[in-house]
């Protein structure tokens, strides 16, 4: 039987009682919230936001739902998030979830975790071909396993060792795909993290050598996102499940991607920053998903702000610059809202933020999970555009 401590899982999007962005965070049984709705009341055209924080504007719009009823049923899938994506070795998209469930609801039979679906971009119905070019909604194409989407590695649920693995962050370096998991009995509870590899573009998973204790650093290596940089390291932003801490930054040699002894945090002693130092927290606040990817020669980073109750993004030179990014820097791309009180640009019990490849600054792509904790449905991944990021008064504009 699926534990209550899953079903009840609050962290996975802030509840608010009112339709304030910013309100008190309450249970997953929290009293007198709105009655739970399916779709976006009053939406159906992008949202602009003018006069942006520090200038210039966004425009955000819904895209469309990439799981649920009628989107994911044929995978037996019709229950899903976060939504994971990378670009495979062979050019295929991949997108990794997290619980999944074959009807629509938490809970609704056939419980996996982590699974994943390979997709492409589509535009009227055809494919989108060049790489850099996006515009249309995902078009899903098979999933890993066969017919049905099958769990990428073999376990039970709800064990007595551990419930459920959820991916953190995927990545491919060369012609080796690895994926950051975690796992956990009771969800936040994580016993520890582990790296998988695929060496056939996603079809097949095996683990590595590569294990990390829960409560490394204190609980702040549960949570993580990674990119590789020209400079042959692969950089890691990592946090807690519990979406209660700050953030940690470490680097690691591509080629050593496997071997925990081989991480070096960036942390700050009197002398100064310095690699190898004990880590210091790089991004305050209460920090939940997390990706960071390089992007039009700088540096991506798009997490969900627990604390504020919204999606927010940095526009960094390099992944150090993160540290020394201020408050006003932040661009928030969507706000939380409370259900029946959303748009475009405002979502209920939102979380995640993913970067689907292909996007650039000036045409951001993201997935964005959202689950009604309460009701058990919706639980789905979502497609969302911003356009106009570059416009924003950022760093070095």
């Amino acid at each position: 039987m699926l534990r209550r401590s899953v079903l009840l899982r609050a962290a996975a999007g802030a509840l608010t009682a009112s339709g304030s962005t910013g309100g008190t965070v309450l249970g997953a049984r929290a009293a007198g919230r709105p009655r739970a709705r399916s779709g976006f009341e009053g939406g159906g055209g992008p949202v602009v936001l003018s006069g942006w924080e520090r200038g210039g504007s966004l425009v955000v719009r819904k895209v469309g739902d990439l799981t649920g009823p009628g989107i994911t049923t044929r995978f037996r899938m019709d229950a899903a998030d976060l939504g994971i994506p990378v670009r495979a070795p062979d050019g295929r998209l991949l997108f990794v979830f997290g619980d999944t469930f074959e009807g629509a609801s938490v809970g609704g039979g056939w419980w996996r975790s982590p699974v994943a679906l390979y997709g492409r971009v589509s535009r009227g119905g055809e494919p989108v071909r060049e790489a850099g070019e996006l515009g249309g909604n995902v078009a899903w194409t098979g999933a890993v396993g066969g017919r049905y989407a099958q769990q990428l590695r073999p376990y039970s649920h709800d064990g007595p060792s551990f419930s459920t693995v959820l991916p953190t962050d995927v990545i491919t370096i060369g012609t080796d795909m690895y994926l950051h998991v975690a796992v956990h009995q009771g969800f936040g509870n994580v016993r520890w993290s582990e790296i998988w590899r695929s060496r056939d573009a996603g079809e097949t998973w095996h683990p590595t050598a590569a294990r990390f204790p829960g409560t490394l650093h204190g609980g702040m290596f549960q949570l993580l996102t990674w990119a590789l940089a020209d400079d042959g390291y692969v950089y890691v932003l990592s946090t807690g499940f519990q979406r209660d801490k700050p953030a940690l930054l470490h680097r690691v040699r591509a080629d050593r991607i496997t071997d925990p002894s081989a991480y070096r945090s960036w942390g700050r002693r009197a002398a100064g920053w310095a690699w190898g130092n004990p880590p210091t927290p790089v991004l305050d606040g209460r920090v939940g998903e997390m990706c960071l990817r390089p992007l039009d020669g700088r540096w991506l980073l798009t997490w969900f702000n627990e604390g504020d109750y919204r999606i927010d993004a940095l526009v960094l030179d390099t992944p150090v610059a993160v540290c020394g990014a201020t408050a006003e820097e932040r661009v928030t791309l969507i706000r939380g809202a409370a259900w029946g009180r959303e748009d475009d640009a405002h979502v209920a019990q939102l979380y995640g933020g993913y970067v689907i490849p292909g996007s650039t600054l000036d045409d951001l792509h993201l997935t964005v999970s959202q689950w009604n904790t309460e009701a058990g449905w919706p639980y789905r991944v979502m497609h969302f555009r911003v356009r106009g990021l570059t416009a924003v008064h950022l760093p070095g504009h």
